[in-house]
């Protein structure tokens, strides 16, 4: 297996939408988004909501993690991948099972009730902080940046201050 073309990694619970269909796809040159969300993967409504969002440009695959570890590495070398992930648990899960990233991008997690608001896209509760610090552990860099233009954050010194 061949190492994939992955430009960007991204965590965000709304997954694709305008901030990551046309702002982070245009800027990156990507032209395929992935979607590892098990839910997602077999829910035809949610998919249909989400290709309406890019361009004709960019194709986009909505597959389970599992099936996203198993192929990943199967990719084509002019692939320009944009992987999203709902959760950073999903996120350790294929790091775990030999994802080939280095980098996350933290863009998106709604503030909900138990959970410390780190920025103003970003909330994370107990369980998150647990998933980001053994993400740190194991080499990822976290990068919270909502768009490209935004100047990105470490997670790891968000979450010393919280």
């Amino acid at each position: 297996m061949s190492t994939p073309n992955i430009l960007l990694t991204r965590i965000d619970n709304r997954l694709v939408h305008g901030q990551v269909g046309v702002t982070w796809t245009n800027t990156l040159g990507a032209n395929l988004v992935v979607v590892v969300n098990d839910n997602v993967a077999t829910d035809p409504v949610q998919q249909s909501l989400m290709e309406m969002v890019l361009p004709d440009t960019v194709q986009i695959r909505f597959f389970t993690l599992e099936k996203t570890i198993r192929i990943i590495g199967k990719a084509a070398p002019h692939q320009k991948i944009l992987l999203v992930f709902k959760t950073p648990q999903d996120a350790l899960k294929f790091v775990k099972g030999g994802g080939p990233i280095k980098e996350i991008n933290v863009g998106n997690m709604h503030f909900a009730e138990g959970k410390k608001q780190l920025s103003s896209t970003v909330s994370v509760d107990q369980n998150d902080i647990d998933t980001f610090n053994e993400l740190d552990q194991l080499g990822i860099k976290l990068d919270v940046r909502g768009i490209p233009s935004e100047r990105g954050r470490n997670m790891m010194d968000l979450l010393k201050n919280a």
